[in-house]
């Protein structure tokens, strides 16, 4: 057997870029895909589905939140599971199951009927947000991961963007199109799935369980000979107390920062976005669904813009800059006097904004966990993100019926002040930091919580 070294040699998260990392970095970015198409595709759905299923504003609400409050139990109880048992079979196998979630909602006649099974999927998308972070960043060179987690946002974004366009192809194609759309989400995952079944475990979660010989054969096989993994600990730690852990003293702030900056980042991208039709006709925009196209198209350069400047500035001045932007955009659609080119326009660099900002998403809360808490805690932010649109996602709809678009609005601009003002406060600088110094994984003893610069 090919020895591979711990503690000497190049180290695990310097090594170059291989064939291997790209496999691994498409299987991941191939979910948030088929992620992205799942959640993007039932807002047009509801809009066509409405008259058939005779759906009330309330019921518009809780369609489009069922796959949102599911992602929250999802990814907080995967979170821990992953944890404990490791990333590597839930990775491999919830793109399967949301397939076959996505084929049986064609066959809904009913509203609850689709409301059960949006959330079933939402639990599966919630356990793909966890583990498909926590593998691609533990399996990635330190130099290149914040540019291989930022194409999951683009990935994430295409298909948020291109669900929309199949949505806007499938409308006019009577009664039961809201049916196709969300059939045809299965097609993405059914894909995705059979890339995904030759990625193996994370060494570092090896490692870290005392598992060292699989780790080994694993680095050795898929990197080469030479490759340093980090030190084994010396005690395999017992499972059981990982809510505990990222919320005492020593990691309550970062739990804090990722749980409050996601929420504050997806409330509004949701609310909005989900119901982007409803809000442009309710902005007088003369062409609603162009105008949402232009939103889509905006988001997917954002995204794009988003990779290309998340290794080029600090983390901290990226994620605060954005809240603070997109605040200043939102209240300008508040004051209602734009026009509708202007709405259009404004709500397109608000999209731009918003989803370079999410590009952090994807890279920013599984560094700021040791490796021992590293899914636990990302399960925890998605969780509080997704809890945070869900209920958004249903009281908007609501709120713009009974109060106006501008009420709705307003209160996505208290939404993104607070999460700017929360990370302006306490968020931690983590771009630079290799994941085996963050706390418990840090080598020789050496243990640090990763502190405000």
């Amino acid at each position: 057997m090919v020895e591979v070294s711990v503690g000497s040699g190049i180290q695990y998260e310097d090594v170059p870029l291989r064939r291997f990392h790209l496999h691994v970095g498409f299987s991941a970015c191939g979910g948030q895909f088929a992620d992205g198409f799942e959640l993007g595709i039932i807002g047009i759905a509801i809009a066509i589905a409405a008259t058939p299923l005779h759906l009330s504003a309330t019921w518009m609400g809780l369609l489009g939140a069922a796959a949102l409050a599911g992602l929250f139990f999802g990814s907080l109880l995967t979170g821990v599971v992953a944890d404990r048992y490791g990333r590597r079979f839930i990775f491999g196998y919830d793109m399967l199951v949301a397939a076959a979630i996505s084929v049986a909602q064609y066959f809904a006649s009913e509203p609850w009927q689709l409301l059960m099974l949006r959330f079933m999927l939402g639990m599966v998308l919630g356990a793909d947000y966890v583990v498909s972070k926590s593998l691609l960043i533990e399996l990635s060179p330190i130099r290149f991961r914040g540019r291989l987690l930022s194409i999951m946002a683009i990935a994430w974004a295409a298909g948020y963007s291109f669900s929309y366009v199949v949505g806007f192809l499938f409308r006019d194609l009577g009664p039961d199109a809201w049916r196709y759309m969300l059939l045809v989400s299965a097609g993405p995952a059914i894909c995705i799935f059979l890339f995904r079944l030759g990625v193996p475990e994370s060494p570092l979660w090896l490692m870290k369980r005392g598992r060292t010989e699989e780790a080994t054969r694993i680095v050795s096989a898929k990197l080469g000979q030479g490759i340093a993994l980090p030190e084994p600990l010396t005690q395999v730690r017992k499972s059981g107390r990982e809510w505990a852990e990222l919320f005492s003293e020593r990691w309550r702030t970062n739990t804090l920062v990722g749980g409050t900056f996601y929420a504050c980042q997806v409330i509004p991208y949701f609310a909005l976005g989900t119901f982007l039709p409803k809000i442009m006709e309710s902005l007088q925009v003369t062409d609603k669904y162009t105008g949402g196209l232009v939103y889509n198209i905006f988001l997917m350069l954002g995204a794009v813009l988003g990779m290309m400047v998340i290794d080029k500035m600090p983390r901290r001045v990226f994620l605060v800059g954005t809240f603070y932007l997109a605040t200043a955009l939102l209240a300008l659609l508040t004051l209602n006097a734009l026009g509708s080119t202007g709405v259009v326009l404004v709500f397109g660099l608000f999209a731009l904004v918003l989803s370079a900002a999410a590009n952090l998403e994807f890279i920013y809360p599984p560094e700021l966990f040791p490796t021992h808490l590293r899914a636990s805690g990302v399960g925890l932010a998605v969780a509080a993100s997704r809890i945070g649109a869900a209920v958004s996602t249903f009281l908007l709809p609501i709120i713009v019926q009974a109060y106006g678009v501008q009420a709705a609005l307003g209160a996505c601009v208290v939404v993104t002040l607070v999460g700017g003002v929360i990370c302006h406060l306490w968020a931690p600088e983590t771009g630079k930091v290799s994941l085996g110094s963050i706390g418990d994984d840090a080598p020789h003893g050496t243990r640090f919580a990763l502190k405000v610069k």
